[in-house]
This record gives structure tokens, C-alpha cells and sequence, in this order.
């Protein structure tokens, strides 16, 4: 049966998008105590099932698909722009397709403002109603208010008339930094990406006996299945090595592994695939919040959606990118790399040579590209010891050299110094766990 927290959890799902949600009111609902109506509302923003937002409250919001996460909602843009909502509350959810700056004459602002997107503009009221009535959303900047009628049929239209402080070039930046931030998390893949749901993945009840184990490796050629309680909840996992020799009429609850590692849907692939390198472990089970199984990850999942990113083409670039797609290989030894970069401004910290942060990034983009050319593969790096490193400034050309001193099937040590101007200014180790393709 579901607990408490589960019903809540569910009653919010069914809400329709757009709804608005208080503690007070699932409580009564309900009939539960108002901290367990805040905890599970909690978990349902962790969920992105809803948005809360400062003097407008939570409302029910629509999950967004990874090829949409770079398309913001207006709940969002609130955020990001402190804003206060003048009208519209009820369609918050939805999201903009553009948005248009309105500094020039209204006739011409029209041309450009259509259903869906947002119109960016001062204290002009004529232009806040006439967008409204094309479908727009406004955002008006200076802190300015609106009319009553502009507010009346935002309402009725439900869409956003929204009111900041900011001007309105403070305010285009602030949303092109948010889209930008977007699409960086979009290049991220979680394991909510590629799981094998519940529906499709095979699994054992605790109360089932070894014979159960033989029958799906027969039908499946799996070894490793997840074994779970009445409940639905993680108990253990069941191997070969745990079955070798055993009478088929046991239970699973008797032979099985207890307490298994287990990932999230919101654990990065990234740690997945640390993980799973780690341990040695083929296939892990997938939960949600009350450890109940979700699905399925196994080490081909990863490795093929690690190989998929490579190819993907990389849109919103993230500092190490910056630091990194410079990098020059200028010749290439038996065990060793030399690599060419040029300090540039966004690579300094506040006194203008080049930041530890950096220094690390680089280290681990040119050993990586070295140990490339032993195994197709990727690294995780398990250590880095930096011996020394002497301030760069900006603009300097550096040279990194990266020289392995032992690679394993499954580890690596790699040094690397780093030269400028013929004299070392870093000397770094690093140590490496590989990804087998």
C-alpha cells in the first residue's frame, strides 16, 4: 500500500498543469499533517513536477523533454528576473517560443510579437494590451504597473504580465544567460535518459526461489537481476556467483547480495559510469525517493549514450570547454603528447593569471587526449597531485606535455609539465580509472 507521502505525491501528479498547490489545502485534502504535506511537495519540485516562485506560490508545472529543456517557462522567467506577476497567474507553465525587444513604434513591435512569445517593454500600456491580445506574454521593465483592463485580460487569456525592476538590456541578458545555462544542462545526460523502465526490466521478488534466477538467465542471458520486497522497494541483487551450487527450490531472500549500490534517476551518467567502472558491476537498479525500483542501468546503456555524446554537437560551452577547445596537439611521441594553449582572459582569476581551476581542466583534456590513443575509451580521474605551479599571465602561450609513465587495461598514471617560454611553470600527476569501450 502506499504510504502518505506516495498518495500526496500522486494526488499532485493528477492535478492538471497550471493548478496551484498549497501545503493548507493538501493537508485538509488530504487529511494529513501540514509537515508531511510540505515534505512531499518538496520532493515534488526535486521532481519537476512543480514550481514555486516568491509572491506567487507553487503551482502544477509540465516536465520538460530533454530536445525542450532550452525553452523557458515564464515561471522561470520570473525567477530569473526577480519579477512580480501582475496578471496571467495561470499561465505561468506555459513557455516562450522568443522573446522581442519593443523599443521602436508600436505598429512595428506588432509585426514582430506573435502567440507564445514575450514582448520585453516599458511603461507603454497600449503595447502591453495589444500583445496580450496576440497572444503574447509582457514582461515590463522598470518596476512600472499596468492597467486594470490589461490585467483583466491577461487573466482571461491566462498569459503573464510580469513586472522587474531591471531595465530592459539588464534584463535580455539575464534570459539569454538563462537559456544559455539551458542548453549546457541539455548536453548533461542523466540516468533518467536512458534506463530501461520497470515495465521492461526483469527483476526478482525476494520470496522466489533460485529456480526463478535459472529460468530468466535462460530466457535472457542476464546474470544479474534486482530483487525486490511486496513492497516494490530494493532489497538485494542476485548474481551467478551467489546461485553456483545452490538448491534451485531456496529462496532468493537466502542467497542474494543485500543493500546493492543503486543509482537515481537524476544521478549523472557521469557517476554512473564512475560507479559501474569502480565496482566492476554490469547493471545496477534504478530507484526513486522510497528506494522502490524504477528500472534498469546496465554498462552497455552507458557506454553506448557516453559514445552518443561525442557526437552530439556541443552548443552551450561550459568554462572547460573555453579552457580546453583551444588546446593544439604540436607533435605526438610513443608515450607522450605536446599540446599549445594561449591564456585568454576568461581563463585568469582576479589578478589576471591563469586560475588553478584551469590549470586542472587542461591537465585532464591533454592526458586524456594521450591516453586516447591507447584505448577507445574514457577516463575518470581518480587523483590529481599538483607538485607545483607558478603564475601564468594572460595571453602567455603555454605548452603542456603529458607523458605516461604506466597504462593497465583499466588504469593509467600520466605526468605532465607544463612550459612557458622554455622554463616549467606546473608539474602535475594524474591518476586515471579508463571506461572500456
Amino acid at each position: 500500500m502506499a504510504t502518505k507521502h506516495e498518495q500526496i505525491l500522486q494526488h499532485i501528479e493528477s492535478l492538471s498543469v497550471g493548478s496551484k498547490i498549497s501545503v493548507r489545502r493538501i493537508a485538509k485534502t488530504l487529511n494529513v499533517s501540514e509537515g508531511t504535506a510540505y515534505r512531499a511537495i518538496k520532493e515534488a519540485e526535486n521532481q519537476d513536477l512543480v514550481s514555486t516562485m516568491e509572491r506567487v506560490g507553487t503551482i502544477r508545472i509540465e516536465k520538460k523533454k530533454k530536445e525542450n529543456i532550452e525553452r523557458l517557462t515564464f515561471a522561470e522567467i520570473v525567477n530569473v528576473v526577480d519579477g512580480q506577476v501582475l496578471g496571467g497567474r495561470e499561465g505561468l507553465h506555459k513557455t516562450l517560443g522568443k522573446f522581442v525587444i519593443g523599443a521602436m513604434k508600436l505598429e512595428a513591435m506588432m509585426r514582430y510579437t506573435e502567440a507564445g512569445s514575450l514582448l520585453i517593454v516599458g511603461n507603454r500600456t497600449n503595447a502591453h494590451e495589444l500583445a496580450v491580445q496576440e497572444g503574447a506574454a509582457v514582461l515590463i521593465t522598470g518596476g512600472f504597473d499596468t492597467s486594470d483592463t490589461v490585467k483583466k485580460l491577461a487573466d482571461e487569456k491566462k498569459l503573464p504580465v510580469i513586472s522587474t525592476s531591471y531595465d530592459t538590456f539588464t534584463v535580455a541578458t539575464m534570459i539569454n544567460r538563462a537559456i544559455y545555462d539551458q542548453l549546457i544542462k541539455k548536453e548533461i545526460v542523466l540516468v533518467d535518459d536512458i534506463y530501461t523502465p520497470y515495465e521492461r526490466a526483469k527483476f526478482l521478488q525476494s520470496k522466489d526461489t533460485v529456480q526463478a534466477w535459472h529460468d530468466y538467465n535462460q530466457e535472457t542471458e542476464h546474470s544479474r537481476y534486482p530483487v525486490v520486497d511486496q513492497q516494490n522497494r530494493v532489497v538485494g541483487i542476485v548474481t551467478s556467483k551467489d546461485v553456483i551450487g545452490k538448491d534451485k527450490d531456496m529462496l532468493i531472500d537466502k542467497v542474494m547480495t543485500r543493500n546493492p549500490m543503486v543509482v537515481h534517476t537524476k544521478t549523472s551518467l557521469a557517476n554512473a559510469a564512475h560507479v559501474m567502472v569502480w565496482e566492476g558491476i554490469e547493471l545496477m537498479p534504478v530507484v526513486d525517493h522510497s528506494h522502490k525500483l524504477k528500472g534498469i542501468i546496465s554498462r552497455q546503456d552507458v557506454l553506448k549514450a557516453l559514445q552518443q555524446i561525442q557526437r552530439q554537437p556541443q552548443i552551450g560551452e561550459t568554462i572547460d570547454d573555453l579552457a580546453t577547445n583551444r588546446l593544439e596537439i604540436i607533435e605526438t611521441g610513443e608515450d607522450s603528447h605536446l599540446l599549445k594553449t594561449q591564456v585568454t582572459p576568461q581563463m585568469t582569476n582576479q589578478l589576471g593569471t591563469m586560475s588553478y581551476g584551469v590549470f586542472v581542466s587542461l591537465i585532464t583534456e591533454s592526458s586524456s587526449r594521450l591516453l586516447r590513443k591507447y584505448k577507445k575509451g574514457d577516463l575518470v580521474v581518480e587523483n590529481i597531485s599538483v607538485y607545483f605551479i607558478k603564475p601564468v599571465q594572460i595571453e602567455s602561450e603555454i605548452e603542456i606535455r603529458p607523458q605516461i609513465l604506466e597504462v593497465g587495461r583499466k588504469f593509467a598514471k600520466v605526468d605532465v609539465e607544463v612550459h612557458h617560454e622554455g622554463a616549467i611553470v606546473g608539474k602535475a600527476l594524474l591518476m586515471a580509472q579508463l571506461i572500456d569501450r
